[in-house]
């Protein structure tokens, strides 16, 4: 869709309101699990701006819905109100002619600010959408945060959801289609310690965590067309002293790729990497501090579930007919026909939920006997004499 000069116009006219909502963010500290303060002024401003139906829920999220009833299909527009930085302090801003600066402007609040803004042109044109939409300013995006707010969205309106759009980075010229997952750890390796003089010769935490960082970077990682995968060690801790032999250190590191099969083979490396050393007598704590998904082929146990039946909140679902098609590895989705023998609310996208892999495009190609082939949303044709003939002996009528 091409922006109309309507369009054009109100972007010009609120670019000022765009720069004094993103000074008025930056001077809010909003490290992650810490963005109350900024979802307060997300939540006053879409209500001082004409919205009714705004809400912070349980995981900090502002949802602010537009149209939105118990039952109408979504479109999610979301950008996150959480920095990468811990500070919850204000941090420093400065702005000249062309430019502002401050930690974390570009990620995510220059982007927060105009989805905030252009949310404001469907209640001042009072548009009519032809399904609710939900303007979301997220929390939990960044590090430890573990998309904790992006999984709420999910678990409340992840059925319902047609398309989700968050605007984040700052190459709004790139549309993003496919997903890059990571796992995170904290490991901690403890020994006995002692002083440096006086119990020389006893093991130094801090020398195996080196050893470990070590070998994780001997770590050649899978090569596949098409697929980026890398790892990093970003934090490391620990010791008492200079006099010290150390008892405990620790470290936060991570792995990441856009392709599942590539993420199991670093996640096989990283444990058997720690099982070693474990093995050595040292004792070594891993913690799972964060679990993103990528894009990938479900695996064949998570069809068979569908198969077996789903447990949904009103109650399991029948066996279903499942047959793989595809797999798109560029976009990272898997192409697969379904065949549901019940007729529950949104019931296919509840059972995708269900096993951790939400639809991106459904479609539906045949209801009973009836091939629908390419019959477009909202339109109809008449049934045949022999189609008529089949449903009736399929209503066993």
């Amino acid at each position: 869709m091409m922006l109309t000069k309507e369009m054009l116009s109100y972007i010009a006219e609120n670019i000022e309101d765009i720069k004094q909502i993103i000074r008025d963010l930056c001077a809010i500290p909003a490290p992650s699990h810490h963005e109350e303060k900024r979802a307060e002024y997300c939540k006053a401003w879409f209500r001082a701006n004409g919205f009714e139906d705004v809400e912070i829920d349980e995981a900090l999220n502002v949802v602010c819905r537009y149209q939105v009833t118990d039952e109408n299909d979504l479109v999610v527009f979301m950008a996150h109100t959480d920095t990468v930085f811990p500070d919850t302090e204000p941090m420093p801003f400065r702005e000249d002619e062309k430019k502002m600066y401050a930690p974390g402007v570009c990620d995510d609040t220059a982007n927060l600010a105009v989805m905030m803004v252009s949310a404001r042109y469907f209640v001042q044109r009072k548009l009519r959408a032809k399904c609710g939409l939900l303007f979301v300013a997220n929390s939990c995006e960044e590090g430890l945060g573990n998309l904790k707010g992006s999984r709420r969205i999910i678990q409340d309106y992840g059925s319902r959801t047609r398309e989700f759009y968050t605007f984040d980075g700052t190459n709004l010229r790139r549309v993003v289609t496919s997903a890059v997952g990571s796992h995170r750890y904290r490991v901690t390796v403890r020994t006995e310690g002692g002083h440096s003089y006086g119990a020389f010769g006893n093991r130094n935490a801090i020398y195996y965590l080196s050893s470990i960082i070590n070998t994780i970077y001997t770590m050649k990682v899978p090569q596949k067309e098409g697929v980026k995968t890398t790892y990093n060690v970003g934090v490391i801790e620990g010791g008492t002293s200079v006099n010290t032999i150390a008892q405990e250190a620790s470290m936060l590191c991570e792995y990441r790729s856009n392709d599942r099969e590539c993420l199991e083979t670093m996640r096989v490396f990283f444990e058997k990497t720690f099982e070693a050393y474990r093995a050595m007598g040292v004792e070594v704590e891993v913690t799972l501090v964060g679990d993103r998904p990528c894009g990938g082929d479900v695996p064949q146990e998570k069809l068979d579930q569908l198969r077996l039946g789903v447990k949904l909140e009103d109650g399991p679902t029948a066996p279903a007919i499942v047959n793989l098609r595809d797999y798109n590895h560029e976009r990272g989705f898997t192409l697969f026909d379904i065949t549901i023998h019940e007729g529950r609310n949104r019931q296919i996208r509840r059972m995708c939920d269900a096993i951790g892999f939400p639809v991106r495009d459904l479609k539906r190609i045949k209801l009973g006997p009836l091939q629908l082939s390419n019959l477009g949303r909202g339109k109809f044709r008449s049934l045949s004499e022999q189609e008529l003939s089949q449903l009736r002996k399929a209503a066993k009528l």
